[in-house]
């Protein structure tokens, strides 16, 4: 069973969280107690030791950050609640943090919570805090980090060193500039997702590339490009249009 607490200062949030996890993961998730300020919080996990916290992100004039840097080594997992504004959940995304937007959905409760099933260990989770708070001081720009987990743990890597992804099935595998290459049981969607706002483009089904590392395009009737590493993919063709415009652009 894994044990809970919720630390929100909004009472019709805890209220909706409790009720949701109290229909549909109450087999498994035992909520024991909420609290709504961050001292009460940071009390709460030193008394009682939950396995997890669902932690709001403004919490009073304080902040669920401000509760995270109390602890050297936090000894818990922790799923954000947030009501943050579009842009801002980027920096969730490159950290691959939890985090649930408010109103808390039933489905994206439950996504979250499955994820506990194969949790990393808790080093690791205070590194991605570390990419979170980093991404969330510079919302813009290619110094942003994504974090990709591997089979031997995690590895953070700035975006402006990715190359390009190509996919395989459910399989992505990561160029970088340095010519390593990572393969992650990842889908290239969720890739395009994360990174299409940062200069990425998918150029063809199995293709994602970053517009920055582009060295020539050469016509045809989708045409093809050359990358940075010298690698020649095909441009699909009806992305080409698109791919011609977002280029022409840059």
């Amino acid at each position: 069973m894994i044990r809970a607490i919720i630390i929100d200062d909004e009472e019709h949030c805890v209220s909706r969280l409790n009720d949701l996890l109290g229909r549909y993961c109450s087999s498994f998730i035992s909520v024991q107690g909420s609290f709504s300020t961050v001292d009460d919080g940071i009390a709460a996990i030193n008394a009682l030791q939950p396995d997890l916290i669902f932690l709001d992100v403004q919490i009073h004039d304080k902040t669920g950050f401000d509760l995270l840097r109390h602890f050297k080594n936090l000894p818990c997992e922790v799923i954000f609640t947030t009501a943050f504004e579009k842009y801002a959940i980027q920096a969730f995304k490159f950290s691959a943090i939890d985090y649930l937007l408010k109103p808390v959905d039933k489905d994206d409760l439950l996504q979250a919570v499955e994820k506990l099933n194969g949790k990393l260990q808790l080093q690791q989770t205070q590194q991605k805090f570390n990419v979170l708070l980093s991404n969330l001081q510079n919302l813009s720009g290619q110094s942003k980090k994504i974090v990709i987990p591997t089979i031997n743990g995690l590895v953070f890597v700035p975006v402006s060193d990715i190359i390009r992804c190509e996919s395989s099935v459910n399989y992505t595998t990561i160029f970088l500039k340095d010519k390593q290459k990572i393969t992650v049981a990842k889908t290239l969607k969720e890739f395009e997702e994360l990174l299409i706002p940062y200069k990425f483009f998918r150029v063809h089904n199995s293709h994602l590339i970053n517009l920055t590392h582009v060295k020539e395009y050469h016509k045809g009737k989708g045409g093809f490009i050359y990358m940075a590493d010298n690698t020649e993919i095909e441009v699909s063709t009806r992305r080409k249009d698109d791919f011609l415009k977002v280029l022409a652009d840059l």
